[in-house]
């Protein structure tokens, strides 16, 4: 098995790069959907959030309402503190449930937003980082995503710089041109590590 960090600043593109990877073959464990999955509505993950957070971060059906609590938490680094030490220890039990389950021959694509920020480098045999310029990221959150630029500004000064990410990656993926440039380099991203995975111990 071989296990690969993926990671990317927001509006790097990473999603469309696991997108490319899992039409491969790869197997995609998703932190950021893991994420959801702890704190839905009924998990003991969502009751800790509230407690720490107050009722005002549910929405009117009793689920976790995101855009509120993510107000609340990207402007205050002590409160992302707070969530992340709520959330992440129950992402990666999940997730290593996951890794267990899949083939002993797979290539195991770990999607981690925060793999540079949490310093989860050495968890994987090879990190990959999308990189993509600040003007893209910003580009592509406000006119894609529609987020405010302020907004998107706050979610951009949240993660780790640039600099950092690309301090641990073993494979950079550039995505700052257009998306038809992506597939030919997943592609060959793709066949460098089914090359590893043969090879891996």
């Amino acid at each position: 098995m071989l296990k690969v960090g993926l990671t990317g600043g927001i509006g790097a593109g990473k999603s469309e790069v696991s997108r490319l990877l899992v039409a491969s073959g790869a197997v995609l464990i998703d932190a950021d959907r893991i994420a959801r999955e702890v704190v839905a509505p009924g998990t003991d993950g969502l009751a800790e959030v509230v407690e720490a957070f107050g009722t005002d971060v549910l929405a009117a059906d009793g689920s976790l309402d995101r855009p509120k609590l993510g107000a609340i938490v990207f402007s205050d680094a002590a409160k992302l503190a707070t969530l992340n030490g709520i959330v992440h220890p129950r992402v990666g039990a999940r997730s290593a449930e996951l890794e267990r389950a899949a083939a002993p021959d797979a290539v195991v694509v770990h999607d981690v937003p925060l793999l540079t920020e949490n310093g989860l480098a050495p968890l994987y045999d090879l990190v990959i980082v999308v990189d993509a310029g600040p003007a893209t990221q910003l580009d592509r959150l406000v006119r894609l995503r529609g987020m405010t630029e302020d907004d998107a500004r706050a979610r951009m000064a949240a993660q780790a710089t640039r600099e950092k990410r690309l301090e641990i990656a073993d494979i950079v993926i550039d995505n700052d041109g257009p998306l038809d440039d992506l597939a030919p380099r997943v592609a060959a991203v793709w066949q460098d590590l089914q090359e590893r995975a043969r090879n891996a111990p």
